[in-house]
């Protein structure tokens, strides 16, 4: 499990429906809690505005990867 730090992008493991967010979403991690095991995750559109700030479990998200390719979509508002 690689570990994910304060400011590291992550990327959404499963879909958060209500937050109109989905698996692949990418935030940053601006807090860490209890040594990894949850994080506070801001999402932000490309327009400088946060979409969602969340706590959210580790299973929840994961550090990008070099193999990783951002991706644009239209956000669906819930």
């Amino acid at each position: 499990m690689n570990t994910i730090n304060e400011l590291d992008a992550v990327a959404l493991t499963c879909d958060l429906p209500a937050r109109g967010l989905v698996r692949g979403d990418v935030g940053t991690a601006v807090l860490v809690h209890g040594g990894g095991a949850a994080f506070e995750v801001e999402f932000v559109g490309y327009d400088g505005h946060t979409v969602a700030l969340l706590t959210l479990d580790r299973a929840q998200v994961r550090p990008l990867q070099t193999r990783d390719i951002p991706h644009a979509r239209e956000l669906e508002l819930a």
